[in-house]
């Protein structure tokens, strides 16, 4: 049997990867005109994105392009690795880094440096951290338990689930 050791790496040599991003518009998918993706959400547009280039909130009446919708989300990403590179101390490998920059873009940077996400990885607990994907801030949006079907928001739970099962195979 082969073993594969995964490089865990100093967060401050990493970026997300082409693969990582193609992850992030896959799940977020294309949308041309502002949208409320869960009831009580904020709007979103583009690949998910909830603010412009230059910071602003989106709003109901925006539009975009798809070439627009990559700017805004690699702003989003740019400016979400710079934190997470303050509060990130733990060293992680490439497929972990894209995870969580998939959990921040979703969660904000400043939710995923305060989450137990981000504390496990600090402390070097690799699977507390993948097992923190699932936690109750991954399946709640607007209030709702999003493991429920009949909430609107079973999409949030999901794709709490594949974080946690693609951050175990980063192990």
């Amino acid at each position: 049997m082969e073993t594969h050791i995964k490089q865990r790496l100093a967060v401050a040599m990493l970026s997300l990867s082409a693969m990582g991003f193609s992850g992030i518009a896959l799940h977020e998918s294309y949308t041309e005109k502002a949208t409320i993706p869960i009831p009580g959400d904020r709007p979103t547009v583009g690949f998910g994105s909830t603010f412009k280039e230059d910071g602003s909130p989106v709003k109901m009446t925006d539009t975009t392009t798809p070439q627009r919708a990559i700017r805004m989300s690699l702003a989003h990403i740019g400016k979400d690795e710079l934190q997470l590179k303050r509060c990130v101390t733990g060293p992680l490998n490439q497929a972990e880094y894209d995870i969580l920059v998939d959990f921040s873009y979703w969660r904000g940077s400043g939710g995923a440096c305060r989450s137990e996400v981000v504390k496990s990885i600090n402390r070097g607990d690799y699977v507390a951290s993948c097992e923190a994907y699932l936690n109750l801030d991954s399946r709640r949006a607007t209030g709702k338990d999003c493991k429920d079907s009949l909430n609107r928001c079973r999409g949030v739970w999901l794709r709490a689930q594949d974080r946690y099962q693609r951050c175990m195979e980063a192990q």
